[in-house]
């Protein structure tokens, strides 16, 4: 939890999140977070803009992803 108000905290204006696992085998709503992000394949990355919405999103695949924030 301390991670994630540390994230909030920060200026930047956007993130980069990219796939890079399948969600193949796994729960529907972990599907349908890859499918909001915009990913649908292994190594595809997408410049997101930063708000709790996408965060939230990135943060219940972050087992399938991996996401830098960027200015």
């Amino acid at each position: 939890m301390l991670q994630r108000k540390k994230l909030l905290m920060t200026k930047k204006k956007n993130i980069l999140v990219t796939q890079v696992a399948s969600p193949i085998g796994r729960q529907g709503y972990q599907k349908k977070c890859l499918i909001g992000l915009g990913l649908n394949k292994i190594n595809k990355s997408r410049l997101l803009p930063y708000n709790e919405s996408i965060l939230g999103m990135v943060l219940k695949v972050k087992h399938l992803v991996k996401f830098e924030v960027q200015e």
